[in-house]
């Protein structure tokens, strides 16, 4: 079901109960009660970041056999992570893709370049990362988006091609703004949840579980979450992943490659 198809059909039941309603009194509680059964439907589809009910979501690569995962990085770029997470990656040959915040992104924007001059990809994460996101109307998303995209594109030389949602949340308004600006929404197949738990064994376990081709795997070097001993927790699990994609002959490419081919 695409989203178009979703929210008329939602706007169609409210309708039609409205109506029902109006010409049949008692059966109001009924009608409301079809009512808040279509807003929880709404909710929980924006509430679920993998969720493809309210429109295209990329959650996987097309891999078509092809040994290839996407890492990707949110919540950047930060002075202090980001670059280190850059030597890691150079030291393994892996490219990645960076989700940067736009209001980041303009505090530091030699770290946006270093990103592109080493060979990777930055894409759009919205311009404030606001709790609110998935709340905002039409116009603030859409200047959430825009704010973002003119940054990135000025700094990376190229306009960002995907939109990761902050925290994977939005709303039905979301996937007609991003068609209109040919962006295409990103979630994951697995993510570490290393922004909010500092213990990396347990991040690395979420990302290297069933590990396999066609994986889009979820980091942070934005807001990353510390361990007991005060580093980034992505840093502490990088390396053992990027082992693990060696030994298994997985090769890490950028969200625009893997689709691309």
């Amino acid at each position: 079901m695409t989203v178009r198809v979703a929210v008329r059909s939602s706007i169609g039941l409210q309708a039609a109960a409205a109506a029902v309603a109006l010409a049949v009194p008692t059966a109001w509680p009924w009608a409301m009660g079809g009512v808040a059964v279509n807003q929880a439907v709404l909710a929980w589809a924006g509430m679920w970041p993998r969720s493809t009910l309210l429109g295209p979501n990329l959650r996987r690569l097309p891999c078509s056999g092809r040994p290839e995962v996407a890492l990707t990085f949110d919540d950047g770029p930060d002075p202090e992570v980001t670059p280190l997470v850059l030597d890691l990656l150079d030291r393994h040959g892996a490219c990645a893709t960076f989700f940067c915040i736009g209001a980041r992104a303009r505090a530091y924007p030699g770290v946006v370049r270093d990103i592109v001059r080493r060979g990777h990809a930055v894409e759009n994460h919205s311009d404030r990362h606001l709790n609110r996101f998935a709340i905002l109307p039409p116009g603030g998303l859409g200047r959430e988006i825009d704010g973002a995209q003119a940054t990135l594109a000025a700094l990376a030389g190229a306009a960002p091609a995907f939109f990761r949602a902050p925290m994977g949340l939005r709303s039905p308004l979301l996937e007609p703004i991003l068609a209109r600006r040919d962006l295409r929404l990103v979630s994951w197949t697995r993510r570490a949840l290393d922004g909010v738990h500092g213990d990396p064994m347990t991040a690395a376990g979420r990302l290297r579980r069933d590990l396999g081709a066609g994986d889009i795997l979820l980091l942070h070097d934005g807001r990353a979450a510390r361990t007991p001993h005060g580093d980034p927790v992505v840093l502490a699990v990088l390396p053992g992943l990027l082992a693990e994609l060696a030994a298994q002959g997985l090769r890490s490419v950028t969200l625009r490659t893997g689709l691309a081919a």
